[in-house]
């Protein structure tokens, strides 16, 4: 009775701090402002289900889809006997689903032959990032936490599986010992770990408690740590995907506040819709994004596969769009914990623009949508790099002295170039 009382504090206390964290992440989110995704609902309900269920985008890359799917499918799937877990614990039981019979074999065997899935996907992912050290994985945005937090949450990973094996291991060795009752379940994996184990019972059930204990509570943790993490996408990734932009890339939103200056413009009787917000031509700091824009900075796997593709990056610009994901969370949080301090937002002299962002970054986006089109979650930094180019041009005049020559052709010639309307024909002459 005693550690099903202290099982139970436990899951109500890790279940109210992830309450409390998720909280806090929704509210950040709401930071942005409104913008309209409940249309098309069929077509965003597949897109969900083909990007982050299916991780179609992920097949890009062949050898890291693979691996990715193995720990995908493994940690998901075997987080299905947390339910049976959490029943046992707090009902004081011992496998509780072991009436299923054969069908509850299956399960357990599945269980593990997708553990070490997970073990080898998370060793190899390891390998990969602190010997072989995969390009991608690096930059001046990946400081010394996000490339911990990443090799924190793999071998967080393989010691929950090795600890799910052990506890399967003791039990099964456990059963056989005692002749007079049937085993329950299958273990072709965990069997295998017999000569690592003692022949007593006791060593034997301790063991097996002790794995119990620190998969459970390790689960538990684990939970409670993804909304500090980058790992937070295992999650964000399903609304993300869905929330998707569903237009054509490169197709440009208009602004809604030069919309009713030229509505205004055209029909003097137009009366423009009142705010009581002061207005603002393009995005300066978070407040100034819409929601979709923070939640794809809460949902950016740090994958570096946007940083990758870029044009800019690759021919040595500072621009990286993971970075630009990056710091548009990183602001994000430190707003909402100025509104846990304070109650609400007080200006603390920082923004997005400058203090994290760069110009030099922003007019080094050659807007291709690379990056776009590279993210496997659908998270696209080109609508940010634009709207803050928008408040550089609009609210600043500060735009390079090329886009300025550009500005005054097109004001002057109505196009981009140099020479007047009645001139533009002049090639054709001679021929």
């Amino acid at each position: 009775m005693i550690s099903q009382i202290i099982f139970a504090l436990i899951l109500l206390s890790a279940i109210t701090l992830v309450a409390y964290n998720g909280r806090k992440i929704i509210r950040n989110i709401k930071l942005g402002k409104p913008i309209d995704r409940s249309d098309q609902l069929s077509i965003r309900l597949r897109t969900m289900l083909r990007v982050a269920f299916g991780q179609s985008k992920m097949t890009k890359r062949p050898v890291a889809f693979i691996l990715h799917l193995f720990v995908y499918l493994g940690f998901v799937i075997i987080n299905i006997e947390m339910l049976e877990i959490v029943i046992d614990g707090l009902a004081g039981t011992h496998r509780v689903f072991a009436t299923l019979g054969g069908f509850y074999n299956f399960l357990i065997a599945s269980f593990e032959w997708l553990a070490l899935s997970v073990l080898i996907g998370c060793v190899i992912f390891l390998i990969r990032r602190n010997i072989i050290h995969v390009k991608r994985f690096f930059g001046v945005e990946m400081t010394t936490w996000p490339k911990t937090d990443a090799n924190l949450i793999l071998l967080a990973e393989i010691a929950l599986m090795t600890a799910f094996l052990l506890m399967n291991a003791a039990d099964y060795k456990s059963q056989i010992q005692h002749q007079t009752a049937a085993v329950i379940g299958s273990f072709p994996i965990s069997s295998l770990l017999f000569p690592l184990l003692p022949q007593d019972a006791d060593s034997l059930h301790i063991i097996e408690r002790f794995c119990w204990w620190f998969h459970i509570v390790g689960v538990l943790i684990f939970l409670n740590y993804l909304p500090y993490s980058k790992h937070l996408h295992i999650i964000m990734a399903f609304p993300n995907t869905y929330f998707s932009n569903l237009k054509p890339k490169g197709q440009f939103t208009n602004m809604d506040t030069v919309t009713q200056e030229v509505k205004a413009m055209l029909d003097p009787s137009y009366t423009p819709p009142v705010s009581d917000q002061p207005i603002r031509f393009g995005v300066k700091d978070i407040m100034d994004l819409n929601w979709k824009n923070l939640l794809d900075a809460y949902t950016c796997t740090e994958c570096g596969r946007c940083t990758a593709v870029c044009p800019a990056n690759i021919t040595g610009k500072l621009l990286s769009p993971r970075k630009i994901m990056m710091d548009t969370r990183d602001r994000m949080v430190e707003v909402g914990n100025l509104i846990d301090k304070n109650g609400t937002f007080t200006d603390d002299g920082n923004s997005l623009l400058d203090n994290y962002i760069t110009r030099e970054e922003l007019w080094a986006c050659t807007s291709c949508n690379a990056c776009t089109e590279a993210c496997p979650v659908n998270i696209n930094p080109l609508e940010i790099i634009v709207d803050m180019r928008r408040y550089i041009v609009m609210e600043e005049s500060q735009a390079p002295s090329s886009l300025n020559m550009m500005f005054g052709n097109v004001e002057n010639n109505g196009a981009p170039w140099k020479y007047a309307q009645a001139d533009r024909a002049n090639w054709r002459e001679g021929i």
